[in-house]
């Protein structure tokens, strides 16, 4: 056995109450809070953080992530660290490491996720028990639903047949019983998108059967095409009786405000993440190709294009993809910029957008896309900016429902990455709580309170005797993004210290390299993890 973590004074700190901010002392021993008053009995050896003007705040949870294969990298964990991220929630899309042994989505979502680096199978229990005492982030993780299909059906667009929806439920049901959270799906990639919505409903009945969360990268893009996508959802849960939770929700602001309280007066609730950012971030191959051509792994679309009559029939079909798109249409090589891209004859291309990238090597955008993606193997990402941009009050009225959660969809491959992965928490507080858009209790709830609950992550999300010790000391006075579509690899600031498990994991901006986080695990009582 190893020796218990010393035990930490946080002194003095606005703590958050129902009816604002009080100042306590919060004492961490053995992993949990100990105290939360004033005149605390302080242990000998203890160490003190003084907190001055500071909050003390539960750890933020990240409801829709990409670290997890990227998470034993300093400085991905420094670039959470900073912004008071805590836990993270992996296998989102449909794509994730487990089941199978790791080389389907380290194939697929390389461009996102990056490459696992220590999972080679085993499944659900095996891979979260990579991140026990390996990580300062704790890491829980959904049955991803893309990679469950291409365990059992491959990439084939074909209907599930009764055996093949069989032995994907036993993938599911295998899944929840080693401690993932939920279902996830990813309804725009291969293979998911070839998932019916009676196929996605009987894998839901094992997720309801044991309390999971069905999470959802809805089918057909976004933006104005999202009701049809919360209409599929809704149908799902009403087949089922699982809970629903909405992937990275981006779509006029009234639209979704009024689908989602609909829904919920039909008895279809849902909850959902966003980040406050209007621009997305993919892979090229999602956004421009037939699913035909886009599957991981081949080189179909380098057959397809080989020759001047099938590149000109792929032009075609890219056109016709990107014109029929709400989020695109006619203006959309100014509005992708290239985010990463592996190819080494394309790097200085990273940063552009398409119509400056093809401009500057004298070709046309589409032509340089298809070029980019088959030297690139697919494995592409881009920046994708809307029409017009949302401002935060225009997002408030979305983010103020009680089904809010944050999640950063953060991507953290390549040289320039979507400034979310950064910055997103921080972002909040500074564009939503320090103008007064949110109240501070209204900010925990949805940076970390409401995510603990619907993904079941066990005590924590609270600062209270009892209570897990993840803890994250906020300056407010200071507190902002310090990433932007320009820079979008600088830190937050205004977080300098951060406890996981009551170990501090952030000091004084910098690791400590202590590894306290662990792979949570989801239970039926929801006192999963620690």
């Amino acid at each position: 056995m190893t020796d218990p973590a010393p035990a930490v004074l946080l002194r003095g700190g606005g703590v958050v109450a129902d009816d604002g901010i009080v100042r306590a002392d919060v004492l961490v021993a053995d992993g949990r809070i100990a105290t939360v008053g004033t005149g605390v009995d302080v242990p000998a050896g203890t160490r003190t953080i003084d907190c001055g003007e500071r909050l003390v705040l539960p750890g933020f949870v990240d409801a829709h992530s990409h670290a997890g294969s990227l998470v034993f990298d300093e400085a991905v964990q420094h670039g959470l660290l900073r912004q008071g991220v805590t836990t993270i929630v992996t296998g989102q899309d449909g794509v994730g490491p487990a089941p199978g042994d790791g080389s389907y989505a380290d194939r697929y979502f390389a461009a996102i996720d990056g490459p696992h680096p220590r999972y080679r199978g085993g499944g659900v229990d095996a891979l979260l028990a990579t991140y026990d005492g390996t990580t300062p982030v704790n890491v829980a993780t959904l049955v991803p639903a893309g990679t469950v299909r291409h365990e059992v059906l491959g990439d084939d667009d074909r209907p599930a047949t009764p055996a093949d929806v069989e032995a994907m439920r036993s993938l599911v049901r295998r899944g929840l019983s080693e401690g993932a959270t939920g279902l996830a799906t990813g309804l725009d990639y291969v293979p998911g998108l070839y998932a019916d919505t009676a196929e996605l409903a009987a894998l839901c009945t094992e997720v309801a059967a044991a309390d999971g969360l069905y999470v959802s990268h809805m089918r057909g893009g976004y933006e104005g095409n999202a009701r049809a996508g919360l209409d599929e959802i809704a149908e799902i849960v009403r087949a089922s009786g699982v809970r629903a939770h909405v992937s990275h929700l981006h779509a006029p602001v009234e639209l979704a405000v009024d689908a989602l309280t609909e829904l919920a007066a039909a008895g279809a609730p849902m909850s959902f993440d966003a980040y406050p950012y209007s621009r997305g971030c993919t892979i090229l191959s999602m956004l421009l190709l037939p699913a035909e051509l886009a599957r991981p792994g081949t080189e179909d679309l380098a057959r397809a294009v080989s020759d001047e009559p099938g590149r000109h029939r792929v032009r075609g079909a890219v056109l016709e993809r990107v014109l029929g798109r709400a989020d695109l249409g006619t203006g959309w090589a100014d509005q992708i910029t290239l985010s990463h891209v592996p190819a080494a004859e394309f790097h200085a291309l990273q940063g552009r957008t398409l119509a400056e990238a093809a401009a500057a090597t004298g070709t046309d955008p589409v032509d340089l896309a298809l070029d980019v993606l088959v030297d690139s193997a697919l494995q592409v990402t881009v920046v994708m900016r809307v029409p017009r941009p949302r401002t935060a009050d225009e997002l408030a009225p979305l983010f103020r429902l009680p089904g809010h959660a944050a999640g950063s969809d953060g991507i953290f491959v390549g040289t320039h990455p979507h400034p979310r992965a950064y910055g997103t928490f921080a972002r909040y507080l500074e564009d939503y709580t320090l103008p007064g858009r949110f109240r501070w209790p209204e900010t925990v709830r949805h940076l970390s309170t409401t995510s603990v609950e619907r993904y079941r992550l066990g005590d924590r999300g609270t600062v209270r005797v009892g209570a897990v010790a993840d803890l994250v000391v906020v300056d407010p006075a200071r507190v902002a993004a310090g990433s932007s579509y320009e820079r979008p690899m600088r830190p937050a600031v205004g977080i300098e210290d951060v406890l996981v498990a009551g170990v501090p994991v952030l000091a004084d901006g910098a690791l400590t390299h202590a590894t306290p986080g662990a792979g949570l695990r989801r239970d039926g009582s929801g006192t999963g993890g620690r």
